[in-house]
């Protein structure tokens, strides 16, 4: 009776060990959840792989596989990483916050609020880590009804910006801002209006028309009383475009700014107001498709105005992502950023995948820019708020109701922003047609390779890194984050 007295009690401090030890593993911040059971034991590896897959199996899920680096070499395609070769610095990789976006997320009730922010912008666990942000200042099409801050009686004008304020954004987006500021005091944010106020405006009205002539100067004003607006509620802004897509005259709002427009305005008016003010906000110009490099490049052209500005900005619902290089070599010493691309609700996980990793993630930063940001944060399931005339078939990263959803660009946004954090440089990569991929070094000393596999069959590759391969081997139209020191 001893005896298994005595066996009783071993096992039962057995277990409790073990029970012990299981918890400590989980609150100390390890991957858990849906990436690797706890009750499975972690394979020894030097490379840690992120996937997804395109018919949906996983999603962002990091991988139990031994990818330890040898001197084995499969004879198979090969992605040869050379960090002599170094290229831009990155800034980040996010979306845009829009006034939807934030009504949405801040209509949840407070824990999943927190819980959700923190999934999206810190990096522990399975928490992805996004870096940049973009915000409309008033009103974009993708919030319920247009605005800005500064509207006046028909036929009046306010050149003293008497009625300027920013009150209506305390509802929704100043709140989540100063959370996402909180979890992360050194998130990036670019702001862009889609108009200035109607009564500056050649048709008075929301939609279309020019800034006119003689508004220039308080137009000026107007982006200064915003900066110093969101500085005294806490968040800091990176860096503004003086228009949303300045060739697109039909969404609401919208407002037409001719490149000689932008220039004139840029050079004699904004720079010189941000300056005298003592703002370091960057002016980043165009924020527009890629199938104009021209407008960018003259706007750069002028001396007067390429002294305030820190370089363009582009979206891809035209022209080739390669023109991106072309804008650099015509002002090497010039910025780029990509600002904006949607998903539509009609597309398909696996199509959009694809496209936006290849074009973007991998096209975009090849291409010299700085960071990714993705069109929208969060929608609705109707694919709301949006403005009348609005997009109607933007699909959000998250769609929130009574529960929250993620999309294709979540897992888009995920595999860059979790590990290629701000500081990172683009490193060397070997070019092949059908594994497009893109490398950079961080600012810790860790090596990220994002690899898309492009053919309609599994493929095995290899990735050498100083004379040692790994070879893992990516579904078809599979998707893999891979990280190593």
């Amino acid at each position: 009776m001893k005896y298994y007295k005595h066996n009783f009690s071993v096992l039962a401090i057995l277990i409790i060990n073990i029970l012990l030890l299981i918890n400590c593993k989980t609150s100390s911040g390890e991957e858990i959840g849906n990436t690797i059971s706890t009750s499975t034991p972690e394979t020894k590896s030097d490379v840690t792989f992120w996937l997804t897959n395109s018919d949906k199996t996983v999603l962002f899920q990091k991988q139990n596989l031994p990818l330890n680096f040898s001197i084995d070499n499969q004879g198979i395609s090969t992605i040869t990483i050379d960090t002599t070769q170094t290229y831009q610095t990155i800034d980040g990789f996010g979306f845009a916050l829009t006034g939807g976006s934030a009504t949405l997320l801040n209509s949840l009730d407070e824990t999943p609020k927190t819980q959700l922010l923190k999934e999206l912008f810190l990096t522990d666990s399975t928490h992805i880590g996004i870096s940049y942000l973009r915000i409309s200042i008033g009103a974009s099409d993708l919030s319920a009804e247009p605005f800005t801050y500064d509207e006046v009686s028909s036929g009046q004008r306010d050149d003293n910006l008497l009625s300027f304020s920013i009150a209506r954004e305390n509802t929704d987006l100043i709140p989540i801002l100063q959370k996402i500021v909180a979890l992360n005091p050194y998130i990036k944010i670019i702001a862009t209006p889609w108009t200035a106020p109607t009564w500056m405006k050649t048709t008075n009205s929301f939609i279309g028309g020019s800034l006119r002539t003689d508004c220039y100067d308080v137009y000026a004003r107007y982006f200064v009383k915003y900066l110093l607006a969101m500085k005294d509620s806490g968040i800091p802004i990176e860096a503004i475009t003086p228009q949303n897509e300045p060739l697109n005259a039909y969404n609401n709002p919208a407002m037409l700014m001719m490149a000689d427009e932008q220039t004139n305005f840029i050079k004699n008016y904004l720079g010189p107001q941000l300056k005298a003010n003592n703002l370091s906000t960057k002016i980043i110009v165009y924020d527009h498709n890629l199938d104009h490099p021209e407008y960018p490049i003259n706007v750069l052209d002028d001396a007067g105005a390429s002294t305030y500005i820190d370089g363009s900005a582009f979206h891809l619902y035209a022209g080739n992502i390669e023109t991106m290089s072309t804008v650099h070599t015509s002002h090497p010493t010039k910025n780029l950023y990509f600002t904006e691309q949607y998903t539509a609700s009609t597309g398909t996980f696996s199509a959009d995948l694809q496209w936006h990793i290849q074009n973007l993630i991998i096209g975009a930063t090849r291409n010299w820019s700085r960071n990714v940001i993705e069109w929208n944060l969060a929608s609705n399931p109707s694919l709301g708020p949006h403005t009348s005339g609005g997009c109607s078939t933007c699909l959000g990263a998250l769609t929130i109701s009574s529960s929250v959803s993620r999309n294709v660009s979540y897992y888009v946004i995920a595999h860059a922003a979790k590990y290629i954090r701000p500081g990172s440089v683009r490193i060397g990569s070997s070019v092949i047609s059908e594994l497009p991929n893109v490398a950079f070094k961080t600012p810790d000393g860790y090596k990220v390779l994002i690899v898309l596999n492009t053919k309609a069959v599994p493929t095995a590759f290899n990735i050498s890194f100083r004379n040692k391969n790994i070879s893992p081997t990516l579904a078809a139209g599979g998707v893999g984050t891979f990280v190593w020191k």
